[in-house]
Parts: structure tokens; C-alpha cells; sequence
């Protein structure tokens, strides 16, 4: 049986002997694929900036140019990221540079593209290579998943082949619906034996002489043919190698049976798996629908429901002769939005009627109001993480220098409106804000309305109301 180096570094059996033939690639399929699919990348391939710095002569920084938009591209769209890398690689344009950054300023950076973790880890790599590693990347996908700090096996595949031409393959999401659609895989595609079957066709079907490409391009295919919704599977490069594809086809040619229609000339194939209770085909309590055509392809296990959660946000705002200022703090250096600042706040239990007031929770960040202040309600702003429904419940209070006694604390800081929207805070706080401004738009119209005025709709019904003269 073959033997194969895996990105662990140990040696284990090649897991391709044991995929039931009908989702395997024949050694045909497999030089066909490669060919066609490097050779539609290369004509068909979007002009994005990372695809410019790949291409660069020092390998460190080619290197280090794939990791960053393969970290940014994680869970994010392709025209979000653009910006933030172009902003990214002007500022750090080595892994030294980033290196030699602070959390705050990388935090500051990522503001907005979301799983702060991500950059953290990306700038705890960066501090790793140029500390420990001389100032060199990682050479191969095994040293890239031992050494770099939020390297995963996809990010390690992607660097590897992309920027030291290693022939290695790599799975995403993109990948997996390709994969699936190609051979007609139906069982849950986030199951161990799916996930495992995915990785041992990657490996294979990279293309050992332009894996860069060939990786590139089946991500490119699944982003911009094979797509979740609407796939267009009349210009795909693949189609006569996809049997989703085909199971469409032949799908067409029993319903022209039925009718009459068919040629007699044409022929029907089934496409089918001959093995017994085979664990990547559509199980048998799920019904092939055939008006979705491949995109019964492929199977997404059921997500885990997102909890609800209740959060209390007091907006305080300092008055000032020159320009109000924003009390924040920062969130602690692990978990939810690690770091990063926020209005102060407080999570609470939904169930419990007896909730804190703006006053409580600013006394918990140091900060005492000595007079009397008068808290508003601002509304409701509702933000989805990934795994939590999060509610915040919009307070605000307005203070005067003299009217506040604080103590001296380093996670917390007075900001003005531009301060704050350049800070490291969240799409969530950005959220918040944007109705504590809206609800204090409506506070100052409501108390600029002349009392009294009658406005256009009113004089009409008074008009038609009014006895005519005689």
C-alpha cells in the first residue's frame, strides 16, 4: 500500500486506496482536471492584490504576503478584504515591520473585518519569526503548521504551494463544493470520514508541476462558477468530469424518456455508487431534489444554534468647550473581542428584571458621577457573531468635567467622535454609536420644534373645519 508524508510529518497510509471508486479520480480524470483547470485559471483569474505580491522575488516576502490574505480571506468576502490588505501591506510590508508593531496598532488596523483573533495570531506569527526564527518564514507546509501561531492545515497548504510551489493540496470552503459537485459526494461534508476523503482527493489531485495555480484555481472555480447558489455549470472547465453534473444530465434524458422525446440513440447511464451503505454518498433519509440540480451538492451538517445573549452599553459622553468626549474601555486580552475597546458595558440575564444603571457601571470602571445624571434610553442594536445573538440595550448619560471623580485606570480612556471611530473597537460599538447619535438627532429636533406651530396638514383640517362666512 502507498505511502504518503502528511503535513504532521509522519508517514501513513494513503487514504485514496480506500475511497470506493465511484468518488475517486481515475488517473485520466486526474491529468484531465489538472490541465483544464490551470488552463482556465491562468485566462480566467481576477486581478487581486495578493495574486501581485505572490509573484514577488524574495521569498520571504512572497511568503509573508500569501499569509496575510489567506488569514484576512478566512470567513470573509474577497471585496472586503481588498481594502484592509492594500491598507495592510502599505504599512507592514514585511513580516519584520509587522514584528515590530504593537497589538493596539494591529487591532486598530483590523477594526471592522471581524474574528479579531485572527490578526492577533497573524502579529504573535510575525514576533515569532523575526524573534525566533531569524527573520524566515517557515520553507514547507509541515514547518508552516508546527511553528506559525493560527496556521492551520488549509492556511500552511495555501502558503506552501502558492508561494514555494510545494504539491500539496488544500481544502475551504470553496474546495469542498467543488469536490463534492465533481464526485457526487452526499454525506455531511463537515463528518470526519467527508472531511478526511476531501483532503486525500486535495493532496492527489494537485497538480505537482503549478500546484500554486492549480490550488488557486480551484478556490477561483468555486467562488466564481461552482457557487453555492445559481452555479454556472455551461462555462465550468470541469463539467465533463463532474458527476453531479452528469447525475443533472442523465436526470434531463429520464424525463425525456417519459414524454417521448428522448433520441433513441441517446443513451442512459446510471450514475451510481455500487458500494454497500457507503458512507460519503446522500444517505438514504435525504431525497435527491432534482430541481437544485448539483447544488444538492454538497450536504452542510446542521449548525449549532447561536445563544442569545443581552448586553447593557452606557454611552457617556463629557461635555467640553472644544469637542465632547466618549468614555471607553478595553475588553480583557482573551476571549470574545479580546482587547478591544467598547463603550462600558455589561451582559445581562435576560430573565432578571432587576438591571443595572449607567451609574453601577461606570462605578465598576472607576469612574463616580457626583451629581445627578439623567439616563436615556437609545434604543436596540442586535449584532450576530458567530455563535451568539447578541442584543445591546443602548443607554446613555451626559457629564460635565467637574461632575465625575475617576480613578486612575489604564484600560480606560476619554476619546473624541474621530478618536473613537479610529480606535480599535468593533462593528458592533460602531453600531451602538451610530444610534446614540441618531437618538440624540431626534432628542435636539424634537426640542428645536417651535411650541405652538402648526404645520401644513394641520391648517388644512382647520380650514375645512372652519364655518364659512356668510
Amino acid at each position: 500500500m502507498v505511502k504518503r508524508k502528511n503535513q504532521n510529518g509522519s508517514q501513513k497510509e494513503n487514504k485514496s486506496s480506500t475511497i470506493p471508486p465511484f468518488h475517486n479520480f481515475t488517473d485520466e480524470e486526474t491529468k484531465e482536471v489538472r490541465t483544464s483547470l490551470v488552463s482556465w485559471y491562468n485566462e480566467n483569474k481576477r486581478d487581486l492584490p495578493w495574486r501581485r505580491y505572490a509573484s514577488h522575488l524574495d521569498i520571504n516576502e512572497r511568503a509573508y504576503a500569501v499569509w496575510v490574505s489567506e488569514i484576512m480571506l478566512q470567513q470573509t468576502q474577497v471585496a472586503t478584504v481588498i481594502d484592509y490588505y492594500n491598507k495592510w501591506m502599505k504599512k507592514w510590508p514585511t513580516v519584520q515591520d509587522l514584528a515590530k508593531a504593537t497589538l493596539e496598532e494591529v487591532n486598530e488596523m483590523w477594526s471592522g473585518l471581524g474574528y479579531y483573533s485572527r490578526g492577533r495570531r497573524l502579529f504573535e506569527g510575525a514576533k515569532k519569526v523575526a524573534e525566533d526564527l531569524n527573520g524566515e518564514m517557515p520553507k514547507d507546509a509541515e514547518s508552516l503548521l508546527k511553528q506559525l501561531p493560527g496556521v492551520g492545515k488549509y492556511t500552511a497548504g495555501a502558503i506552501a504551494s502558492i508561494a514555494y510551489n510545494e504539491a500539496t493540496g488544500l481544502v475551504d470552503g470553496n474546495v469542498i463544493r467543488v469536490l463534492c459537485r465533481l464526485r457526487m459526494i452526499g454525506a455531511e461534508s463537515n463528518g470526519q470520514v467527508v472531511t478526511d476523503t476531501l483532503w486525500s482527493l486535495a493532496n492527489n489531485l494537485v497538480d505537482p508541476d503549478k500546484p500554486g495555480d492549480f490550488n488557486q484555481g480551484m478556490m477561483e472555480l468555486g467562488a466564481t462558477v461552482c457557487t453555492p447558489k445559481s452555479p454556472e455549470c455551461s462555462t465550468c472547465p470541469l463539467k465533463n468530469n463532474c458527476k453531479a453534473f452528469a447525475q443533472v444530465e442523465q436526470e434531463k434524458r429520464k424525463s425525456s424518456d417519459k414524454l417521448g422525446t428522448r433520441k433513441k440513440d441517446t443513451e442512459i447511464v446510471d450514475i451510481e455508487c455500487l458500494t454497500d451503505k457507503c458512507q460519503l454518498c446522500l444517505p438514504d433519509t435525504e431525497v435527491y431534489d432534482s430541481s437544485q440540480g448539483v447544488m444538492n451538492y454538497p450536504r452542510k451538517g446542521k449548525k449549532k444554534a447561536a445563544r442569545e445573549e443581552s448586553t447593557i452599553v452606557c454611552v457617556t459622553c463629557r461635555k467640553s468647550d472644544s469637542e465632547d468626549e466618549f468614555l471607553i474601555t478595553q475588553r480583557p486580552e482573551k476571549g470574545l473581542l479580546a482587547g478591544l475597546w467598547e463603550f462600558p458595558s455589561y451582559c445581562c440575564d435576560d430573565t432578571s428584571s432587576d438591571k443595572p444603571s449607567c451609574d453601577s457601571i461606570l462605578q465598576h470602571h472607576g469612574v463616580t458621577v457626583t451629581r445627578e445624571s439623567r439616563e436615556k434610553d437609545c434604543g436596540e442594536v442586535v449584532h450576530i457573531f458567530s455563535h451568539i445573538h447578541q442584543t445591546y440595550l443602548i443607554k446613555s448619560v451626559t457629564v460635565d468635567q467637574s461632575s465625575i471623580k475617576q480613578q486612575d485606570q489604564p484600560k480606560c480612556k476619554w476619546v473624541t467622535r474621530q478618536q473613537f471611530m479610529e480606535a480599535a473597537v468593533s462593528t458592533a460599538m460602531k453600531k451602538v454609536f451610530k444610534a446614540y447619535e441618531a437618538a440624540c438627532n431626534e432628542d435636539r429636533k424634537a426640542s428645536t420644534k417651535p411650541k405652538g406651530k402648526i404645520d401644513k396638514n394641520q391648517k388644512s383640517i382647520q380650514a375645512f373645519f372652519k364655518p364659512k362666512a356668510s
